[in-house]
C-alpha cells in the first residue's frame, strides 16, 4: 500500500511521533535487558547511587551496563555506542567510583589531577563537565572537576588548575597549552585517560596536539575510548593510547528503530518548493514540539532564519561564529523550553577530514567559525521532536549523527530529509549505510501533495526576495556584534544577576529588511481542503468575550449632572 501523504499521515493516524501528536515523554527508561543488573548491584559508592537515583536513572543503559563492570577491574576499553546512549556516564561513573576508592583506602598522597578528559568540542567540554558534577553532587568536597576549553579565559584556569582538581575536562589544544605553560602536570599523577567522541579528534585537526600531548603522560594508566564509529582514526588512537583493551561493539544499530525514530524524505523538484514545503510545514503548524533545522553552510542558516522571520516564525541560529557563552546559553535556553526551532549547521565537524591542515580553515562561509564548535555530535538536545534536514547532509555518518539529536533515552522522534532530484545517488548511500544487512528502505517516502500548499507560494517568494545576500551579511554581521556584546561586556553582570540572564533572548528579530505584516497570517482559503476544519494556523489564545461585564458604579451627579437612578413619581395629593 502507498504510503499516506504527510498532511493525511499527520492527522489520520495516532502515532505518537508523527508530526502533529510528537508527544515528549519525560519518563527515562532504560534500554538494556529487563534482566540486566541495577546500578546498585554494580559495587558503586552509596554517594555515586544517590546521584544516580536524583537523576531518575533506574537501570543502566546497554553500553553502561557493558563497559562499567570491565572499567572498574582496571581494563582499557574502547567503545562504540550510538549517541544519546548514555557513553558520557559509562565512563563517568568507574572514573567517580575509582577516585574516591583509592582516597578511602589508598595511602595518604599529595593532591593531584588524577583524571583527565579529552573533547574536540568546547560545548561537549561543558557537557561533560556538568554530567560528571551531577553524578559527584554528592561527594563534591571530596572530588573537583575543571574545564579548560575555553581559550579566553586562561588566567582564570591556571588558578583553578593551582588547586589541583582531581578531574580535567578540555579540548587537545587547551590541554597542551596549560601542560607547556607548567600550569598543568600530568606526568607523575595521571591514572585515568578518556577521549570522548574519539573518532572527531582527528577531524578536528588535532593529531598533532594529541601526539605532543601524549609525550607529557605518565607510561601507565587505564584509558578509554568513546565513539559512535569505528575509523581509521580510532584505530590509530588505539594504537597510541590503549594498552590490552577490551572492544565493546554492541550489537545495536546506529539509529533507533522505527517504532521509535520514524526517518522520512520528501523529493522537492526545486530549491524553491523546499522554502516552500517548510513554509507550510510551520504556517499549517504540522510540526509540533520542538526541532531542529540542519543545513551545510553558516550563509545557508542565516537565510533560512530571515525566511523564516519573514513568515513571523522566530528561530535562533546556532554556530561556530557565536562566542562560546552564547552558543552553550542558547543551547540551555533550548533545552529549557525558550525557543521552539534552532538552525543548527555542522559543516565545520562534518565535512571532509582535516588532517594535516590547521583547524578553522573550512569551506567558504565558515571561514570565521570557531574550530572547536560543533552542534550535530554529541551535544544533548533535550527533547526534540523533530529534525529537518533542510540540506542533504554530506555524508552518511554526519546523517546519522543529525537523526541521533531526536528519539534519545526512549522518546518518540522524526527525521524529515529534503532532497532534489540530482541529489539521489547521495541519498541512496545514506540509505545503504542505515539498511544494512537487509536492504530495506529506512527512509519512508512522503509523496507530499505540493499543488495543496500552491496558494503559499506567493508568500514564500515575496519573502525569499526580501533575503538578499546584503540582507544576510547585515544579519550576521548584527548578531555576531550583540552577542559579543552579552558574552563579553555583560558577563560580570550577568554573574551578578543571574535572574537577567534567564531573560536573555536569541530569537528577535534581526529586522535587515522590512518584514511584513501581512505574511505572518495564514487565511483559510490557503489552508488545504484536507486539513480545513482540523487545522486552525491563525487561532490565538481564546481573548475573554467582547461583551464587557459593565461594573456598577456609584454615580455621582453632582460630576456628571447625571443620574441614573429610579425617578420618584411625586406622591399624589391627599383628597
Amino acid at each position: 500500500m502507498a504510503p499516506p501523504t504527510l498532511i493525511g499521515y499527520c492527522f489520520e493516524t495516532s502515532s505518537r511521533s508523527s508530526f502533529l501528536s510528537c508527544a515528549v515523554s519525560l519518563q527515562r527508561s532504560s534500554m538494556a535487558d529487563p534482566e540486566a543488573l541495577g546500578f546498585e548491584h554494580m559495587g558503586l559508592d552509596p554517594r555515586l547511587l544517590q546521584a544516580v537515583t536524583d537523576l531518575g536513572w533506574s537501570r543502566p543503559t546497554l553500553i553502561q551496563e557493558k563497559a562499567i563492570p570491565l572499567a572498574l577491574e582496571g581494563k582499557d576499553l574502547l567503545a562504540r555506542a550510538r549517541t544519546g546512549s548514555g557513553k558520557t556516564a559509562a565512563y563517568a561513573i568507574p572514573m567517580l567510583q575509582l577516585l574516591l576508592h583509592r582516597k578511602a583506602t589508598g595511602p595518604v598522597v599529595e593532591q593531584a589531577v588524577r583524571g583527565l578528559v579529552l573533547v574536540p568540542t568546547k560545548e561537549l567540554a561543558r557537557q561533560a563537565q556538568s554530567m560528571i558534577q551531577q553524578l559527584a553532587a554528592y561527594c563534591a568536597r571530596d572530588i573537583r572537576v575543571a574545564n579548560v576549553s575555553a581559550a579566553d579565559d586562561s588566567a582564570s584556569q591556571r588558578a583553578l588548575l593551582m588547586e589541583k582538581p582531581d578531574v580535567v575536562v578540555g579540548t587537545p589544544s587547551r590541554i597542551l597549552s596549560h601542560l607547556q605553560q607548567d600550569s598543568l602536570k600530568l606526568r607523575d599523577s595521571l591514572e585515568l585517560l578518556v577521549m570522548d567522541e574519539a573518532d572527531l579528534l582527528f577531524s578536528f585537526g588535532f593529531e598533532e596536539e594529541l601526539k605532543s600531548l601524549l609525550c607529557h603522560l605518565p607510561r601507565i594508566y587505564q584509558a578509554f575510548l568513546m565513539s559512535a564509529t569505528f575509523n581509521e582514526d580510532v584505530q590509530t588512537l588505539k594504537e597510541l593510547v590503549l594498552h590490552n583493551p577490551v572492544t565493546l561493539k554492541l550489537q545495536e544499530s546506529q539509529l533507533p528503530g522505527s517504532e521509535q525514530l520514524q526517518q522520512f524524505q520528501v523529493v522537492c523538484a526545486t530549491e524553491e518548493d523546499k522554502f516552500l514545503l517548510l513554509c507550510a510545514l510551520f504556517k499549517l503548524s504540522l510540526i509540533r514540539g520542538k526541532s531542529l533545522i540542519f543545513v551545510n553552510t553558516l550563509e545557508r542558516s542565516y537565510r533560512l532564519r530571515l525566511f523564516l522571520e519573514q513568515l513571523h516564525v522566530p528561530t535562533c541560529v546556532l554556530n561556530g561564529e557565536l562566542p562560546v557563552r552564547s552558543r552553550c546559553h542558547i543551547i540551555s535556553q533550548f533545552n529549557q523550553g525558550f525557543y521552539d526551532c534552532v538552525i543548527a549547521t555542522d559543516a565545520e565537524v562534518l565535512g571532509a577530514p582535516v588532517k594535516g591542515k590547521r583547524r578553522g580553515k573550512g569551506p567558504k562561509g565558515n571561514r570565521a567559525s570557531d574550530p572547536e564548535a560543533g552542534v550535530a555530535r554529541g551535544i544533548d538536545f533535550h527533547h526534540v521532536c523533530a529534525v529537518l534536514n533542510f540540506d542533504l547532509p554530506p555524508t552518511p555518518e554526519a546523517y546519522i549523527h543529525r537523526a541521533g539529536r531526536t528519539a534519545r533515552a526512549n522518546n518518540p522522534g522524526t527525521v524529515l530529509t529534503f532532497v532534489l532530484p540530482t541529489e539521489q545517488s547521495h541519498l541512496g548511500r545514506i540509505e545503504a549505510l542505515l539498511g544494512g544487512e537487509t536492504g530495506a528502505p529506512a527512509l519512508l517516502p512522503y509523496q507530499f501533495h505540493m499543488e495543496e500548499i500552491e496558494g503559499f507560494r506567493y508568500r514564500c517568494r515575496d519573502a525569499m526576495r526580501s533575503v538578499t545576500k546584503q540582507a544576510i551579511r547585515e544579519a550576521r554581521l548584527k548578531e555576531i556584534k550583540e552577542e559579543l556584546l552579552r558574552s563579553e561586556r555583560l558577563k560580570t553582570y550577568f554573574e551578578d544577576n543571574p535572574r537577567d540572564l534567564q531573560l536573555l533572548r536569541h530569537d528577535l528579530p534581526l529586522h535587515p529588511a522590512v518584514v511584513k505584516p501581512h505574511l505572518g497570517h495564514v487565511p483559510d482559503y490557503l489552508v488545504p481542503p484536507a486539513l480545513r476544519g482540523v487545522v486552525h494556523p491563525h487561532r490565538k489564545r481564546k481573548k475573554p468575550s467582547s461583551k464587557k461585564v459593565k461594573k456598577v458604579k456609584a454615580h455621582n451627579p453632582l460630576r456628571s449632572f447625571r443620574h441614573g437612578g429610579e425617578r420618584h413619581r411625586p406622591a399624589a395629593a391627599p383628597s
